[in-house]
């Protein structure tokens, strides 16, 4: 059984991290505002720092759900999201601010959505990997029907 609490916990961390991103990111209008001035080179280093915490929790989100959350949402490159946070906390001198410009510019505000989207969404079909098998039940989710009515942050399956 998955600790539903702990994975909602881990998606409101994330959806903080990248509220910081956001902020920090605003009014930067190219990769030499975050180079240029001291103020700039604050912002990329908390920008990096929350890059390296939504990683991390990426991966410890994969292993807490047993792999078959992120699979679910095949738009985000999960490997990318990963990635980025091994590269800046092992080489964190040689920090890309043209890579980092580039994925707050292009990329966190479809991870945003795909985070809400994971906290929020309903229910899914039966068949599906279940986070909540305890409220799985013949109540909630009755053999052969289309969705499962259990509710949860997502994922259920018709129970053996």
């Amino acid at each position: 059984m998955y600790d539903t609490p702990l994975i909602r916990e881990i998606l409101s961390q994330m959806l903080t991290a990248i509220g910081r991103i956001e902020r920090r990111f605003s009014g930067i209008s190219c990769t030499e505002d975050l180079i240029s001035s001291d103020e700039g080179i604050d912002r990329l280093d908390g920008i990096s720092m929350m890059l390296i915490a939504i990683g991390e929790s990426c991966k410890n989100l994969d292993k807490v759900t047993g792999g078959v959350l992120l699979p679910r949402y095949p738009e985000v490159d999960w490997k990318g999201v990963k990635g980025i946070r091994d590269i800046i906390s092992h080489h964190y001198f040689d920090t890309n601010a043209e890579i980092v410009y580039s994925v707050c510019r292009n990329h966190i505000p479809s991870l945003r959505t795909s985070f809400e989207r994971m906290a929020h969404e309903p229910p899914h079909t039966q068949g599906d990997a279940c986070l909540r098998p305890a409220l799985h039940t013949p109540k909630n989710c009755a053999p052969g029907a289309r969705f499962c009515a259990a509710p949860s942050i997502s994922f259920h399956t018709a129970g053996p």
